[in-house]
């Protein structure tokens, strides 16, 4: 079978694996086999435009060529180790890298959009640690590579046969604390992936110096910001990081970034019953984001086997959004995708590990 001959090493050189690769780094290998740059152009297209399982399958490559390919590289060396499918059409897959770490990645697929939004893992564990998230309980493991990144998307596509057109670092670990990984996998996105930067979305517990220097950078992707409190008390019991980095000096960085960038950002809000939802709760909200140049994502908490957090009725999430919406910020509910499968960060991860 073709994909157990990918599996061949050269000598003692280890394989090259090709997903990630840019252009010219292909160009580096169609040159040691003296083939054209041709070639190299349709190997890039093969992975990122095509997203392929194997070399057998880029069939406007000669057999003999193929061949020699296959002798020095394969597309990839992850592993699909579980995948669970919700009856929304939501996919979730846990995917295992050749240290042996695994990470969770989701297709979150809309009846009415033509979208399809894949949430990426930037970390393995995370350091973070806020109280209602499942990934925090491993702790902080390692950093993943942009390769590591780009190839969650890469899987989903070869699995699925469809093309994603957003991504969001919304899955396991914080991205800011693997900042340059994070910014070159947005590259890798946006250039061969061609994904648009409006269609990139990194998230962060609310760690300045990461914000600072996207700040800097004026991307054109979408900032946000897991808030999560309306003041320090409620949130230094959610999120760690409030010790750290607190919400005064928070939204100095965000109104920083507002002013250097000109872009709106948004504010994550996980709805947990009677602890954030109640009226005090979005009175307090109001004042801390009525000179920010936001919008604002209200989430119900998806409960986990880790703590004793409870959803919010729906009534109460609707008055929580209808009083936002009255100091004039733009509000939305995440729609609840996956909830009959293993859907929180760190959920499916956790029970494979135990």
């Amino acid at each position: 079978m073709a994909g157990c001959q990918e599996g061949r090493k050269a000598g003692n050189n280890p394989m090259i694996v090709l997903s990630g690769l840019d252009l010219h780094e292909i160009e580096k290998i169609t040159d040691e086999l003296k083939a054209s740059k041709f070639r190299a152009r349709q190997i890039h297209n093969w992975i990122y435009l095509k997203s392929v399982k194997s070399i057998d399958e880029m069939t406007d490559l000669s057999v003999k060529f193929r061949e020699q390919l296959k002798d020095v590289a394969a597309v990839t060396d992850t592993k699909i180790k579980v995948k669970q499918e919700s009856a929304d059409g939501t996919l979730k897959y846990l995917l295992e890298y050749p240290d042996g770490e695994c990470v969770e990645t989701v297709l979150m697929r809309f009846d009415n959009r033509a979208n399809l939004t894949a949430c990426v893992s930037s970390q393995v564990g995370c350091a973070v640690n806020c109280s209602f998230c499942a990934t925090g309980k491993r702790g902080f493991i390692r950093n993943l590579t942009y390769k590591e990144i780009i190839e969650q998307v890469l899987t989903i596509q070869r699995d699925t046969g469809l093309k994603v057109t957003n991504v969001v670092f919304m899955g396991q670990g914080e991205p800011l604390l693997n900042l340059d990984n994070v910014l070159k996998a947005m590259e890798i996105f946006n250039e061969n992936f061609q994904i648009g930067a409006r269609r990139l979305t990194v998230s962060t517990s609310g760690i300045i110096p990461g914000i600072e220097r996207l700040a800097e950078l004026d991307m054109q992707s979408t900032l946000a910001i897991s808030l999560h409190a309306p003041n320090h008390e409620v949130r230094r019991k959610l999120m760690k990081i409030e010790d750290k980095y607190s919400m005064p000096e928070l939204k100095k960085a965000l109104k920083t970034y507002i002013e250097k960038t000109g872009r709106r950002i948004t504010i994550e809000y996980l709805l947990i019953k009677d602890l954030n939802d109640t009226l005090g709760s979005v009175k307090e909200l109001v004042s801390y984001l009525h000179d920010l140049k936001c919008n604002v994502n209200l989430i119900p908490y998806n409960p986990t086997e880790k703590n004793d957090y409870q959803k919010p009725s729906n009534n109460s999430i609707m008055r929580f959004k209808s009083l936002l919406e009255q100091s004039g910020k733009k509000v939305t509910v995440r729609l609840e995708r996956g909830a009959d499968i293993d859907a929180a960060c760190g959920q499916l991860s956790g029970k494979v590990k135990n």
